[in-house]
């Protein structure tokens, strides 16, 4: 794991963050021309380990075939994170997608050297920072693939986050991160409620989830759910949640809140990829935003597996589906 010390960030709200470190892995090796680099961000309360698979031979990207810069998200453990500050979430809580982008960009270009980008792409929160960087630097992204993400953070959207917010703010010493019984409790909790949003009736209905190895539907939630969530802490998740809420291309100076202009302004090919049973990022939400953009094209993913058919570790027909699907972006020239 590599790290860029940004320093003190004057945020996009105007407050002024004390420090922020980024940090960063990368896969493969630039190629001479410096025209190889893909981007590749981080979703909610993830770190980029969980996202090696992707480069792996049966993985969705080519790794010896592109440099993958992968960026962690401020606030997942790696980065910068409200658990190097006794918990304090709130001190986070004005991070914003553009902010991560913004010295992200700093990352690429100062650090790495990069001028342009191949492909800037993500899952979930990834996707919101994919759009983040066709609007924000149209002249430096080739393309963008969305992954079960959105320009902006959609009002159902923004109701199911408050469900998960208020589990982990139930207890004052669990929002702070302060781990322990209650603790635990609590993300088994969020576990338990994420299970009902991030998969869809039909995968449960067909008992989708004995093809990874449970035997029953309670072992699902335990061994699946709950456990993948106590490996998170709640402050950090609080302060992704902040920041996912938050999530809007246009609330910046560039755009004045003019979304329609930051659609229009993304002037890199664009792949939207929603997954047809989706609760909280619906192909209907994506179908609005491509409308806007003048060369993007609506893919969805025929799946029930919800949400997380645009991570499909566990499910192979959605991974030759993407990997397709990002193959043949790729194939195309750059429209400039």
């Amino acid at each position: 794991m590599l790290s860029f010390d940004a320093g003190p960030v004057l945020l996009q709200s105007g407050a002024r963050h004390p420090g922020a470190r980024l940090a960063y892995t990368t896969w493969g090796r630039l190629d001479d021309r410096r025209s190889n680099a893909v981007l590749l961000c981080t979703p909610f309360g993830a770190q980029h380990p969980e996202l090696e698979w992707i480069v792996q031979p049966d993985g969705l990207l080519d790794a010896n075939r592109y440099f993958v810069i992968v960026p962690n998200l401020f606030g997942n453990g790696l980065s910068s994170s409200p658990v190097e500050q006794g918990g304090r979430a709130e001190a986070w809580s004005d991070f914003t997608i553009h902010d991560n982008c913004a010295i992200q960009h700093r990352l690429v270009t100062e650090v790495l050297g990069i001028e342009r980008l191949a492909l800037v792409w993500g899952w979930s929160m990834g996707g919101q920072q994919a759009y983040e960087w066709g609007a924000a630097y149209p002249e430096m992204v080739e393309r963008i693939a969305v992954l079960c993400g959105s320009a902006r953070t959609a009002p159902h959207n923004h109701v199911f986050l408050e469900g998960v917010k208020t589990a982990l703010q139930h207890d004052p010493e669990v929002a702070r991160g302060i781990e322990g019984p209650a603790h635990d409790r609590a993300m088994r909790a969020v576990g338990r409620i994420y299970a009902g949003w991030a998969l869809s009736q039909a995968f449960y209905r067909q008992e989708v989830w004995r093809t990874l190895g449970f035997a029953t539907l309670e072992d699902f939630l335990v061994g699946y759910w709950e456990a993948g969530f106590l490996k998170r802490n709640a402050a950090n998740l609080l302060a992704h949640i902040a920041t996912w809420q938050k999530a809007d291309i246009s609330a910046n100076a560039r755009y004045r809140g003019d979304f329609g202009a930051a659609l229009s302004s993304i002037s890199a090919r664009a792949l939207v990829m929603p997954a047809t049973t989706d609760l909280y990022f619906p192909p209907e939400d994506n179908a609005l935003e491509v409308e806007r953009m003048p060369h993007a094209r609506l893919l969805p993913i025929p799946s029930v597996w919800g949400h997380r058919a645009g991570m499909p570790v566990k499910a192979p027909q959605e991974r030759a589906f993407i990997r397709a699907a990002l193959a043949e972006l790729l194939a195309q020239p750059p429209i400039r």
